[in-house]
């Protein structure tokens, strides 16, 4: 395939270079500039960013003026059809003016680029820069000590301090990082090698668009990298009256991280852009908003962010009730033992097997070789067996034949153990046997699910009253529910044992257990595996049991991201991954050339049959380098193998430093030292990104920085990061990779013919392969994982794809509740909308007495149509009637209400003795009662009328938020539930997304019959309820957390655990506003029209309750 992908590149091209040459104008443009910007003084330097920013105001002028005009003239009108017409309007002229902003920005791309390289060069060449003092030089020489003032001038020094280091500016940009600013621009990803200046590269784009004022982000990995950046490249921007600042500087919803986002030019990390998305949509003030709108975002690491944490949502989550109830203490002695006897029945069939083979019996030794693989396939001794001659061919060739024809025979492998492994897809699955042990000491059907369908007619066959039926279905249904939490409980710590390593997936730090991010080998602080997992690590590792929560709000990065108008990357590691960048993202990949010549060489791999004879190699190996005056950087995949490597460099004397998960905070310092003669660093993933190893004279002259990597990543990309830490900028350097047959991605995906070549060979212990084609193969293997994590990346997204189209709607209602302006058209649509819904449901029956009485319930008017007029009517026709005449009467209910509360309004705001900024205002339905905050002056210049529009937002945002809370956990149970459609041959998402589509419409009808129920009964303020509103806000119980989901493929092997056909209910997020009512328990029931109280058993009240007339009260 590369032998015809090389003949196609000779007739058509190359693509990055095709993606270069045709930003070779544009570069040459730039280039012309340069001189006579040299020529001005730096005050007419500074002068050229407000001709730039006039430039755009002018050419954008026209179409802004129409905005203002008609949000001005919406306001005057009242036709409700009117409004939602000039809104439509506004929203086009707004993308106009947009698309005219970008237009400009590109005509002066050439000249604000050479402004950003001519004021670099200054501050190179110059210690001081005196300008004539502006305002904004005034302001920030309060807080920037690299700003003086002196009379009438500002003076600006080229040192600075960048989060605790002290700097002076010595860069200016060069021809290939032009091209990547330009790249940066056009909303393209730019791949740039380590070393040739991403962050330098960002000003150019940063500059160009933050002079329209609509904001631009730049988005990092973690939150050093972010503050460093933003003080670093800060005095840049600033020289040119531009404001930078640094949202992870400030606590969530503060004033300081609302300012940090109106700033021109906003840093921060992926994280906390997200969680402020989420904040933002459950503030319930306008004040309370910090992020404007999203207009364009540059990433730094892009693969990182948008493909490595894609998988992971970004949750806020609250207390649930009765969260810490669980059963892991008491099922995990349980499962402790079941491991351990599985663990004994391994070793067995494994020795039986190698008994059999040895005998040249391979049909049984192969069967029981299967047996023990599938028993514990990370058994070590199993491992090592594997890597002699000709046994792991058995294997596969064993495996394949019960696996064919949909694993028919597989059962007669699996009958013997007590649980089966399937290491590739990382499931686990409990057998009959399984089921039998743990059951032993209990009932028989103790972990076995009831089938509802089957026993739900058998309890009607009986034949029993109602009521004993009704009880013994809720029986039935509270046993199901039970069971699934158990069988669910044990699956997960039956994982938590299996296939979870400690210091390998997870450490364990302030007894705590943290997970360790498989492509960075960092700390990921705050993220939680989900459901009932990491639950189960912690108890398997005896620290505490966190309680469960439950979401308040969720999103992907990938839909948060999805959002801009505008994104870009940059990266030294994409081109692997263009597919999905531009499937998911429809981003495009551009390779940069480099400045400078590439040093590095890169060697074969050494391929070796056991870790032992590897890892013996890279001692050896290591112990020259060092010897020879070079640094050397050993590259690991967890934290466990930096520790057995660092033991054994002890033992051979080898002073070396260590950097993995475990000893984080030491990574600035080890990294500075990394780079000096004879230094060895042992480290995990996290040594690949942000880190700049620099060389001395002396180093570059021994060979340069030398890369060990002690096994192959499942991603090219976490390889090619390691590699990219040498060569730098020119710099000499090595990159050497040890395999064996026994790392994991060999084993699992490694090709059958490494293996057979190796045999054929007949390689003696502690000898090596080196060639191209094992690379290859080895890299093909790598491929193979990449697809497949493509795959598991790609369904998230289409799951989560239905989750925000929902999320957008409930969102964007929400601001429009916030700020007002357009909620009057979102309760005409609702009314319209419960309108055609009572019309719908009572005229397909006939039923014009329950239509009548739903008119009284919802809107408390009486019928518009008479009997017969309801009977001749269409459909259409009655919900126009009916819509009428309830927009009639709410109108004339908000006048009167705004004219009977504005003397009690007028009554406060004249006395002198309240001097009030707001006030609150009790409503009440006589069910519910809302607290309504509004501001006094405005009441009483509105005579009243903002007191009501004050109501409507309130009672919208209340009833809105508690909705979608708790359409949430449906969702998440539907998520899980749906899996089980494999079984039926049916596809998961396709049923997600229906059921998911008839949730959303019945929680849609229910916010809106809820909110205009109470619009339309709200009662009148009294005038003695009228008192301040004092600035006390309740501090929310909140924690954001990032979920490691399991891969959706995943969940439909979970659901046939224990021979399961009925979906698991996840108990653990039901939440209940009150304690649960049985149906034999005595309550007391209010009549809401004359106010009679009753008592009597739930069973009889039900159906009062239901039909609305009657509500329960508390004793």
């Amino acid at each position: 395939m590369s032998f015809i992908n090389s003949i196609i590149k000779v007739f058509v091209g190359n693509k990055s270079q095709k993606d270069v040459k045709a930003l070779q104008p544009y570069l040459n443009k730039i280039k012309t500039f340069e001189t006579p910007l040299q020529s001005l003084s730096h005050d007419e330097l500074r002068g050229r960013t407000v001709f730039f920013k006039e430039k755009i105001k002018q050419a954008r002028s026209e179409k802004d003026a129409k905005i203002s005009a008609l949000k001005l003239e919406v306001e005057k009108i009242e036709d409700i059809d009117k409004r939602e017409d000039i809104y439509v309007a506004i929203d086009a002229l707004e993308k106009e003016a947009y698309d005219i902003s970008e237009k400009t920005l590109m005509e002066i791309l050439p000249e604000a680029f050479a402004v950003v390289k001519e004021t670099a060069r200054r501050f190179k060449d110059n210690t001081q820069i005196v300008v004539t003092a502006t305002a904004k030089d005034r302001e920030l020489s309060a807080t920037k000590p690299y700003i003086t003032l002196e009379g009438d001038n500002a003076i600006w020094a080229n040192s600075w301090n960048a989060a605790g280091k002290e700097i002076t500016w010595d860069m200016i940009h060069y021809d290939v990082q032009l091209i990547g600013g330009m790249v940066l621009h056009e909303g393209k990803i730019s791949e740039m090698q380590t070393g040739e200046g991403k962050t330098l590269v960002a000003t150019l784009p940063l500059y160009l668009n933050a002079l329209t004022g609509n904001g631009v982000h730049l988005v990092t990995v973690n939150d050093y990298l972010a503050k460093r950046d933003s003080t670093w490249k800060a005095p840049l921007f600033e020289f040119h009256g531009l404001t930078v600042e640094c949202i992870d500087n400030y606590q969530p919803s503060s004033e300081g991280r609302k300012k940090a986002y109106d700033a021109d030019i906003t840093y921060g990390t992926n994280n906390e852009f997200g969680f402020d998305y989420l904040r933002d949509n459950m503030a319930h003030s306008p004040e309370d908003l910090v992020q404007r709108k999203h207009n364009y975002a540059i990433v730094d690491e892009v693969d990182s962010v948008l493909i490595d944490d894609a998988r992971t949502p970004l949750i806020i989550s609250g207390p649930v009730p009765q969260g810490d109830r669980h059963e892991f203490n008491e099922l995990k002695p349980k499962i402790e033992n079941l491991v351990a006897l599985q663990r004994q029945l391994a070793n067995g069939f494994l020795s039986e097997a190698k008994k059999l083979i040895k005998e040249g019996n391979t049909k049984d030794g192969g069967f029981l070789l299967l047996r023990a693989y599938r028993s514990l396939p990370k058994n070590k001794a199993l491992i090592k067996f594997l890597s002699e001659e000709g046994i792991k061919q058995l294997l596969q060739k064993t495996e394949n034949q019960y696996m064919q024809d949909n694993n028919r025979e597989m059962h007669k492998v699996d009958e013997a153990l007590y649980f089966v492994i399937e290491e590739k897809n990382n499931q686990v699955e409990l057998t009959d046997n399984g089921i039998k042990y743990l059951s032993g000491d209990t009932d028989s059907d103790f972990f076995v699910l009831p089938d509802i369908g089957t026993e739900i007619a058998a309890i009607e066959k009986k034949k029993l009253d109602k009521d004993a039926e009704a009880e013994e279905k809720e029986r039935l249904f509270q046993d199901f529910g039970i069971k699934s939490e158990r069988i669910h409980t044990l699956t997960q710590l039956l994982k938590a044992y299996t296939l979870f390593e400690k210091d390998v997936e997870y450490v364990i730090m302030d007894n705590k257990i943290m997970i360790v991010d498989e492509q960075t080998g960092r700390i990921m602080d705050g993220r939680r595996y989900s459901d009932g997992l990491h639950q189960a690590i912690e108890a398997k590792e005896n620290v505490k049991i966190e309680a469960a929560t439950q979401t308040f709000a969720t999103v992907t990065l990938q839909n948060y991201f999805r959002m801009y108008s505008k994104l870009a990357g940059m990266t030294g590691t994409a081109v692997t991954e263009a597919g999905e960048l531009w499937q998911i993202y429809k981003l495009d990949v551009v390779e940069i050339p480099t400045n400078r010549g590439m040093a590095r060489k890169d060697k074969e791999d050494f391929i070796y049959k056991t870790t032992r004879e590897k890892f013996n190699a890279v001692i050896e190996d290591v112990t020259e380098l060092s010897k020879a005056g070079r640094p050397v950087l050993i590259g690991t995949t967890s934290v466990e193998i930096s520790e057995l490597l660092s033991r054994m460099l002890k033992m051979r004397g080898v002073t070396h430093n260590v950097l993995n998960a475990k000893m984080h905070k030491q990574e600035a310092q080890i990294v500075e030292e990394a780079g000096k003669p004879g230094v060895v660093t042992i480290a995990t993933n996290m040594a690949g990104r942000g880190t700049d190893i620099k060389l001395s004279a002396e180093v570059k002259a021994a060979g340069g920085l030398a890369i060990v990597g002690t096994e192959r990543h499942d991603s090219r990309r976490v390889d090619r990061q390691l590699r990219g830490r040498a060569g730098r900028q020119g710099d000499p350097g090595s990159s050497q990779f040890y395999v064996s047959l026994e790392d994991n991605l060999m084993r699992l995906f490694g090709s059958e013919r490494v293996a057979k070549v190796m045999d054929r060979m007949g390689l003696e212990e502690g000898e090596v392969i080196q060639h191209s084609m094992m690379t290859k193969s080895i890299e093909r293997a790598q491929k193979k994982v990449e697809e497949n994590n493509f795959g598991v990346r790609k369904r998230l997204l289409e799951y989560d794809d239905v989750m925000n189209a929902q999320r957008e709607v409930v969102y964007k209602r929400r601001r429009h509740a916030l700020f007002g302006e357009r909620l009057k058209l979102d309760i005409a649509n609702m009314l319209y909308d419960t309108c055609e819904l009572i019309v719908d449901e009572n005229k397909g029956s006939n039923n014009f007495k329950n239509f009548e009485f739903e008119l009284i319930r919802y809107f408390s008017i009486t019928s518009p149509v008479s009997e017969s007029e309801f009977n001749k009517l269409s459909e259409i026709e009655l919900t126009g009637k009916v819509y009428k005449a309830t927009l009639e009467f709410y109108t004339q209910k908000t006048e009167r209400s705004a004219r009977e509360a504005f003397p009690i309004i007028q009554n406060v705001f004249e006395n002198e003795n309240n001097q009030f900024e707001r006030i609150i205002v009790p409503f009440s339905d006589g069910i519910k009662s809302l607290n309504v905050v509004t501001n006094l002056k405005k009441a009483y210049e509105t005579q009243g009328a903002q007191l009501v529009a004050d109501f409507e937002k309130n009672i919208t945002l209340a009833i809105v938020d508690e909705a979608w809370k708790k359409h949430l956990r449906k969702m998440d149970e539907l998520k899980q539930s749906v899996q089980l459609a494999v079984h039926e041959q049916k596809d998961p998402l396709l049923i997600y997304k229906l059921e998911a589509f008839k949730l959303f419409r019945k929680m849609l009808d229910g916010v809106n019959k809820e909110v205009i129920s109470f619009l339309f009964k709200g009662d009148l303020p009294q005038q003695n309820t009228i008192q301040e509103a004092k600035e006390v806000r309740k501090k929310d119980n909140y924690t954001t957390t990032k979920d490691e989901y399991p891969n959706t493929d995943e969940l439909s092997a979970q659901n046939s655990e224990a021979g399961q056909t009925q979906p698991r209910q996840v108990t653990e997020t039901i939440v209940r506003d009150a304690p649960k009512i049985n149906r034999n328990d005595t309550v007391t029931i209010k009549n809401v029209s004359n106010g009679t109280t009753e008592t009597m058993k739930y069973k009889k009240a039900e159906s009062l309750v239901t039909s609305g007339q009657w509500v329960i009260v508390n004793d």
